[in-house]
């Protein structure tokens, strides 16, 4: 008679650990980052710390470790082109401002 293996149960199955991939300032950022990772099919979570149990300031936002360079790289992406949105816009201004001081007739 041979052995059979075992099943796996749902008890044995292992859960990924979640690893910490950005620090948010604060909660609303962080659940814009869960999310854009979300959107991006990464499972996210969000972990509020004590700021006093920590060196570190914010709400961590995890995700499992098989996702990190994914997620890394979604966020970064995300950043950049928030980035040069903002530059874009601020420019934006400042050129209104310019044209407005100069086009005035004394």
């Amino acid at each position: 008679m041979t052995k059979r293996a075992k099943k796996r149960t749902k008890s044995q199955t292992k859960s990924p650990e979640f690893v910490v991939v950005a620090f948010a300032e604060d909660i609303q950022q962080a659940k814009d980052y869960e999310s854009l990772l979300k959107s991006n099919d990464i499972p996210t979570i969000i972990s509020e710390r004590h700021k006093e149990s920590t060196d570190t300031k914010g709400v961590a936002v995890m995700v499992p470790e098989d996702f990190l360079d994914e997620a890394h790289v979604v966020i970064e992406s995300q950043d950049a082109y928030d980035d040069f949105y903002d530059l874009a816009l601020e420019d934006e201004r400042d050129d209104d401002f310019e044209s407005d001081f100069f086009d005035e007739k004394f």
